[in-house]
């Protein structure tokens, strides 16, 4: 097939830092495509573009668990206080933000610890991981349809003779497989995982394919692991979502327009319940 515009050759980045991955603003990652869908909008993915905020605390977590596992990401500064009530405590948390370094408490260290060893300990997890690979890659290539360019930064890439494995380490606080799927539902985690398989595919990386897989590891004691595969379904479902994505990303690009969740309208719309309640409240109430 012929593109539908002039595409820019694919590009693998070895050692580009995180901070400057996500600071491009010449292409869009996951997070941007997913944040421009329902329940976000246009209009607060730019504010957000333009607004980035400071760390969050929440992610500490998984950034160190990520860089013990993968060997790849911000240091991580332990520090010899109980929690962060005192002054000095909350100092030493902002200098350690400040040096691009992940602040943890000691017991918060010991928990990143025990989880990494709950996933070492893994037959799958550990299995994924032994394999020689590549951690923290950072891919970028054009959308044939829409001109756009894309980013993509797997955790860990290993590229096996029959096929390419995008592997995505997940903490959480549920790794139940119940929890997981309704993870993937509310995060859109099958979008990132379409959008991984394409670009490694666009980049050359898979020449037989790639297939994304997931380590889930729970924050809580003691730490269990559910290793899947992005379902082939869910997959297709969220490779369509991006393409919508793209096209809304080029047309406000090109626009300049970035609209809220309603748009212009001619009248005002209507709002009721969720579907499901309204169809249990009619049963209820009006049905009978």
């Amino acid at each position: 097939m012929t593109a539908a515009v002039e595409v820019e050759a694919p590009k693998v980045i070895d050692g580009l830092s995180a901070d400057e991955y996500h600071a491009d603003r010449t292409s869009i990652s996951s997070s941007g495509l997913r944040a421009l869908l329902a329940p976000g909008c246009p209009a607060q993915f730019k504010y957000d573009r333009d607004h980035p905020t400071p760390p969050k605390k929440e992610f500490d977590l998984g950034h160190a668990a990520h860089q013990m596992l993968l060997g790849e990401g911000p240091e991580i500064d332990v520090l010899d206080f109980d929690n962060y009530l005192t002054k000095a405590a909350k100092t030493a948390r902002a200098e350690a933000y400040d040096m691009g370094v992940v602040p943890l408490l000691r017991r918060e260290y010991e928990q990143v610890e025990a989880m990494v060893a709950a996933v070492r300990s893994h037959p799958d997890a550990s299995s994924l991981l032994a394999m020689q690979g590549v951690a923290e890659q950072s891919i970028y290539w054009t959308d044939p349809d829409t001109g756009i360019r894309c980013r993509v930064r797997p955790d860990w890439l290993v590229q096996h003779p029959r096929v390419t494995l995008v592997v995505d380490l997940k903490t959480t606080t549920d790794a139940s497989p119940d929890a997981c799927s309704k993870a993937i539902e509310s995060y859109a985690y099958h979008q990132q995982g379409a959008l991984y398989i394409d670009g490694v595919q666009a980049a050359g990386l898979a020449p037989e394919g790639a297939r994304f897989i997931w380590i889930f590891v729970s924050k809580k004691a003691p730490h269990l692991v559910t290793v899947r595969e992005l379902a082939d379904q869910d997959q297709d479902i969220g490779r369509a979502r991006n393409e919508r994505a793209l096209r809304i990303y080029r047309d406000c690009e090109q626009t300049d327009t970035w609209p809220d969740w309603t748009g212009p309208v001619p009248t005002i719309p209507q709002l009721g319940m969720p579907t499901w309640a309204t169809i249990r409240q009619f049963e209820e109430y009006i049905g009978e």
